[in-house]
């Protein structure tokens, strides 16, 4: 991707999320003001102009860049859609992407991505992800899955290897978070919702300019709530309350002649939001069988520091990404009296204290083609130090056999890419990675007063890139070929419990062929992309898992998969609009991995948790209402979202699968001016979806975490 001038960003997002049809619909706005974003809120942060029958601006959802260096395929989320349908985190916002399939316990520990079918089958560290995550510029990493979208712009999944246009390397895709920047005029808002289960949500941010050339902006935000899961032990009172503070500040620093700066600085926690070992079938109400208050000190706490300075010069523009994050936290692991009941005949509770911290320093320097130059052209260099532990200082037994876990992971890239007009109508693009990564490992595992040591080292090269080919049917229609190679770096498994499972595992190879279209009609009023791939994965990440001993271990395993996709939108007017995404995967495993504690895998099974169908319905309707109660220009904005996902298999063994599942979202809501009352019904279908599942064949059992179920939330909002 190529980096834009900070000072351009102020009403304009990256070129990267316009589609092409969406280009030639709404034009770029350099101009628009508060009083406009406040009444297209969506439109102000595509820096669009709101369309002319005043509808609610749903992106497209699916977004092909103009070619070359920007070709690829995307999901959209603009800051508005995620508001409206009460998206509060990540996770929340990637289970509702087609195509995208998520593994997670519902707490903040590791989570699972994957994009079109791969991604790492359960993540070995604190680093090991198919799909990095970017936000505003700099890479994180997969733990932070379970943070909020405070006053976010944008949120693009990128599907696909990335790696030859910007820093982190990217196996499967990678999630590029944005948030809202100081604007050069005073503006803002404050948000307030409370619904059924506690819920309560107290948000405002607050922008504008500082000096002639400095501008501010400063987010907050609160929520809590009752969790979903009783705990009969408590006498079916809620398991905990889970909490989330969260702000950001930032400076836009704009010094003319082609130089700008931006420094952000953000801090959250999450407090109290348990991991899920939940008996399978559930109960109604799912309940739990803990120690009341087990929860109360689990915590995740996240700082962010990112400085971005642009500068152009004769032959391009110069950019430096200087970021520091640091990320600590504790959890309670806990199986609970039913899960043991079943499993070993007798109620009793067993679980371990996890804390885990992790720091990471990453820079990176590019420097690009100027923005009238005719060969559209970018190259790089990326450094990344992680230092992180992973401690399991406690069990119920007490703290006589701690596990002391320490990472050090120094990542290096060079990167290259360029685009070449063959002719007036096709283009090829050529992109070249170059990744080494060097990693060492420190074990101190203490039994009854003995210790046992370990300490390992490894280091990793790895070549990647891409090739493609765009050709201009027409105006608004293209095609495009490609082939794009990506990387996931090796290391050392986060949950080595014996000095025999220290041994490094292989970093993976994805090799991905990829046949696309982008088409619109000649007003803009329906657009429709779609793209068909194959991904070839060699040695992906597949931790393996003994329910008895709790012990995991990493293991390597070549994977397939292929598929298609289309995504469309269609905007007839009278304050209507609709988008529409539909994935297909077929995700299988393609080598037999023998000896797993939990059961062998063979060569045929299906990828874990990767549903083949999937399937997005998003529709907006905006119309003005007679006067009413002293509302003298009310507007009747409503939005409604239909996501659905398949049965997928819980686990590689493929003797476990989830059933599919629909969510259905409505916000509902009555706007005077530039404040807006509404009612949002959550989950509507009451469909307690499974987050993920695990089989234990020995007990012929099996457990997971489900979803909240049907709520509703009555919030207002007011911008200025």
């Amino acid at each position: 991707m190529r980096p834009q001038p900070l000072h351009h960003l102020f009403a304009s997002t990256s070129l990267r999320t316009l589609a092409l049809a969406a280009a030639l619909t709404v034009g770029h706005a350099p101009g628009l003001s508060a009083q406009q974003a406040g009444s297209s809120d969506a439109a102000a942060e595509a820096g669009t102009t709101p369309a002319t029958d005043d509808a609610v601006q749903l992106s497209p959802i699916m977004v092909e860049g103009k070619g070359g260096a920007d070709a690829y395929t995307a999901t959209v989320f603009t800051g508005g859609e995620i508001e409206d349908l009460g998206l509060d985190t990540v996770e929340q916002v990637l289970r509702m992407t087609p195509g995208v399939n998520i593994n997670s316990a519902g707490g903040t520990n590791l989570s699972t991505i994957y994009i079109r079918g791969v991604g790492s089958m359960y993540p070995m560290n604190l680093g090991d992800s198919a799909v990095p995550m970017i936000m505003d510029g700099a890479p994180a990493g997969p733990s932070y899955l379970s943070l909020g979208t405070l006053d976010v712009q944008s949120v693009e999944i990128l599907k696909g290897p990335q790696g030859t246009t910007f820093g982190p390397s990217a196996l499967a895709g990678a999630i590029d978070i944005t948030t809202r920047l100081p604007t050069r005029t005073l503006e803002g808002y404050g948000r307030a919702e409370y619904g059924q289960q506690g819920q309560a949500l107290l948000e405002a941010a607050v922008g504008g300019p500082l000096t002639d050339t400095l501008s501010g902006r400063l987010a907050v935000r609160y929520t809590q709530s009752d969790h979903w899961v009783e705990n009969s032990a408590d006498g079916g009172e809620p398991l905990s309350t889970p909490s989330d503070v969260a702000f950001r500040g930032q400076l836009l620093w704009d010094a003319g002649t082609g130089t700008s700066a931006r420094l952000v600085v953000e801090h959250e926690t999450v407090s109290a939001l348990p991991t899920l070992f939940v008996l399978m079938p559930y109960q109604n109400p799912a309940s739990v069988d803990l120690t009341p208050g087990l929860y109360d000190d689990d915590s995740k706490t996240f700082d962010r520091y990112v400085l971005q300075i642009d500068h152009d010069l004769d032959i391009g523009r110069i950019s430096s990404i200087s970021s520091y994050m640091n990320t600590s936290g504790s959890a309670i692991l806990a199986y609970d009296g039913n899960i043991t009941t079943a499993q070993y005949g007798a109620p009793s509770e067993y679980w371990v204290k996890d804390e885990m911290q992790q720091s990471v320093f990453t820079q990176e320097v590019k420097l690009s083609a100027p923005t009238d130059a005719t060969l559209d052209w970018v190259t790089g260099a990326f450094f990344q130090h992680a230092v992180a532990s992973y401690d399991s200082p406690l069990t119920i037994y007490g703290a006589n056999s701690p596990t002391l876990r320490d990472y050090t992971t120094d990542t290096y890239a060079l990167y290259g890419d360029v685009t070449y007009g063959l002719t007036d109508s096709l283009k090829l693009t050529l992109g070249l990675r170059q990744n080494w990564t060097v990693a060492s490992y420190d074990g101190t595992f203490w039994n009854s007063g003995f210790a046992l040591y370990d300490s390992r080292s490894m280091d990793e090269t790895a070549t990647t890139g891409r090739a493609v080919l765009t050709y201009a049917v027409a105006r608004t229609t293209e095609l495009h070929a490609k082939y794009a190679r990506g990387y996931a770096p090796g290391g050392f498994n986060v949950y080595t419990a014996q000095v025999a499972d220290g041994e490094p595992f292989a970093g993976a190879i994805n090799d991905m062929i990829e046949l696309g279209f982008s088409t619109a009609t000649e007003d803009g009023r329906f657009a429709l992309t779609g793209a068909a791939y194959v991904n070839w994965v060699s040695d992906n990440h597949l931790l393996s898992y003994d329910s008895m001993t709790y012990v995991a271990s990493a293991v390597n395993v070549d994977t397939r998969s292929q598929g298609f996709e289309l995504q469309g939108r269609w905007r007839p007017g009278h304050g209507f609009e609709l988008a529409v995404g539909v994935s297909y995967v077929d995700a299988t495993i393609t080598g037999d991995v023998y000896g797993v504690a939990d059961g062998d895998i063979l060569s045929g099974n299906a990828v874990p948790d990767v549903s083949p169908w999937s399937a997005l319905v998003m529709a907006s309707y905006e119309t003005p209402l007679p006067a009413f109660l002293g509302l003298t220009s009310p507007v009747l904005k409503s939005v409604v979202s239909y996501n659905y996902v398949g049965s997928r298999p819980a686990n590689p063994q493929n003797n476990l699968y989830l059933d599919s599942y629909q969510k259905l979202d409505v916000h509902l809501g009555v706007a005077q001016g530039q404040t807006e009352v509404y009612v949002r019904a959550d989950n509507l279908l009451n469909d307690t979806y499974d987050l993920y599942g695990y089989y234990v064949p020995s007990a012929s059992i099996a457990y997971g975490g489900m979803a909240r179920g049907r709520t509703f939330v009555a919030g207002i909002t007011h911008r200025f």
